[in-house]
């Protein structure tokens, strides 16, 4: 599988690593309060299990699911097996984050760590779902964070001898975990990381979101992920039929001489790491326009104003005044919400019951801060696009 760095395009590779790095910092600093922050990442979390799994061929709208569950609507058996991917991997990226920030210098390149995404994904799905079908309509069993003990095909591409697996993985950890790769290349690294992990296909099913859930991991290792404000699978899913092309063309051999020293082409990797970090740069610049201030402000005052018809103009104004505070600031207690509200004791209460009771905003406790909230209601109002209702290729 070598090279595992590619050497064509080093230029443009290098100028787009440094771009990722600047604009995730822009990004960061785009939403001052870290309460806001939190609560625009876990919106972020939802969008990257909608996607990935879309990628795979599940698609199930966080809307849809909250519209069937509070209408009690019959769903259909590839419905329920559709949410119950998107929480698998909801659950699944959430206990990836948290060990991270517990152990933030863990090696992401150990088998160890990859065996442990897949555990992760599958342990929060029923038995019924650990298995897989290869074309000739065989079944083989998954075991959760176990390594295939069978070979695959993948398109045009046979992933190594499962007796070599171990093998590749301690070459691929070697190679990727080495602090012989400069800070200015290790994005360059995680992209050619990602397809070289799809190439050595560890596991009988779900090596695409273990390899998605890996590069994520990677950047927040890097500090590029904003806090969890932006996702890699959205870029993917949006140019799905170009990122398997590319996937596909970083399998073959190189072509001469001039296309490096490796067995697979150096060429070929270097376009499908430009690919990646252009898909990662586009996605950080979507959410700095997404998430800036002047932008979400506006987009709140809108849905008050337009979509909340049902609100008296009286609410719409004290909803705004709070709404515009809680973005800013992130917590308010609710003392200081007579100030900013101008308005007596009493009214405020109301205020806060009604916003409350309509899921805008939140608190942990009866007396305790009141933030924002983002309902499903209003995320398609408040962040257009975040979730695109694309097409799905079974």
């Amino acid at each position: 599988m070598e090279p595992l760095l590619p050497e064509s395009n080093s230029p443009v590779l290098a100028e787009l690593s440094a771009e990722i790095f600047r604009k995730s910092g822009e990004l960061k600093a785009s939403l001052p309060s870290q309460v806001v922050r939190g609560e625009v990442a876990n919106l972020v979390q939802e969008m990257n299990s909608y996607y990935s799994n879309l990628i795979e061929g599940h698609k199930t709208l966080p809307r849809e699911i909250e519209t069937a569950l509070q209408q009690n609507i019959e769903v259909t058996a590839d419905d329920k097996r559709n949410r119950r991917m998107h929480t698998a991997h909801i659950a699944a990226e959430q206990e990836m984050r948290d060990m991270l920030r517990e152990c933030p210098d863990t090696d992401l390149y150990h088998v160890n760590f990859i065996t442990g995404l897949h555990e992760k994904f599958y342990s929060n799905l029923p038995e019924e779902e650990w298995y897989t079908m290869s074309k000739t309509e065989q079944r083989y069993e998954i075991i959760p964070g176990e390594l295939r003990d069978y070979n695959v095909d993948v398109g045009r591409h046979t992933p190594p001898d499962h007796s070599t697996l171990q093998d590749f993985l301690n070459r691929y950890c070697k190679f990727y975990s080495s602090g012989r790769i400069l800070k200015t290349n290790r994005l360059i690294a995680i992209a050619a990381a990602h397809h070289r992990l799809a190439w050595i296909h560890p596991f009988g099913d779900g090596n695409g979101r273990v390899a998605r859930l890996h590069s994520q991991a990677c950047l927040v290792q890097e500090e590029v992920d904003g806090d969890g404000l932006w996702t890699l699978s959205r870029g993917l899913a949006r140019s799905k039929v170009e990122y398997y092309s590319l996937l596909q063309s970083a399998d073959r051999q190189r072509t001469s001489d001039y296309d490096g020293r490796g067995n697979l082409s150096d060429q070929a990797l270097s376009r499908f790491c430009e690919f990646l970090l252009k898909q990662m740069l586009d996605q950080i610049e979507f959410m700095v326009g997404m998430i800036a201030p002047q932008n979400l402000l506006q987009r709140i005052e809108q849905y008050l104003r337009i979509v909340r018809i049902d609100l008296k103009p009286r609410q719409v104004e004290n909803f705004s005044r709070l709404l515009k505070a809680l973005c800013l600031e992130g917590e308010i207690a609710r003392g200081q919400l007579t100030h900013i509200l101008d308005l007596k004791s009493t009214a405020v209460r109301e205020v806060i019951r009604a916003g409350l009771s309509d899921g805008i905003i939140s608190t942990s406790s009866e007396r305790g801060p009141i933030k924002i909230a983002f309902p499903n209601k209003v995320v398609e109002y408040y962040f257009p696009l975040l979730f695109a209702d694309l097409p799905v290729d079974p």
